[in-house]
């Protein structure tokens, strides 16, 4: 099982993990994975939600031997509280690769 996702650098311990293939408008298939992790709130939530806001990362799946630049395709978390200490919320991230001409 996928233990970590690599994003821009920035190593992400997972809960869950899944890897897909989807075809593009071209009918290129592009390479889309879905995860879930926690993130406790203040300052690791902040990290991860800076992260997170660029949209765009170079993806690095070391033990399933997958790299692609990729962008948020879907995006949730459990937090409605982020100011509340030691709180400790679910975030799911869908990312899809990008196609060499976006």
């Amino acid at each position: 099982m996928v233990s970590k996702v690599i994003l821009n650098g920035v190593s992400i311990p997972v809960i869950s993990f899944q890897k897909d293939q989807v075809e593009s408008r071209s009918g290129r298939l592009l390479t889309k994975v879905t995860f879930d992790f926690k993130v406790r709130s203040g300052n690791e939530y902040h990290q991860i939600t800076t992260l997170l806001y660029k949209m765009n990362f170079e993806v690095n799946v070391p033990e399933e031997a997958i790299e692609f630049t990729g962008t948020i395709h879907n995006y949730s978390t459990s937090f409605t509280n982020l100011y509340e200490e030691n709180k400790v919320g679910l975030f799911h991230l869908e990312l899809i690769e990008l196609e060499d001409d976006e």
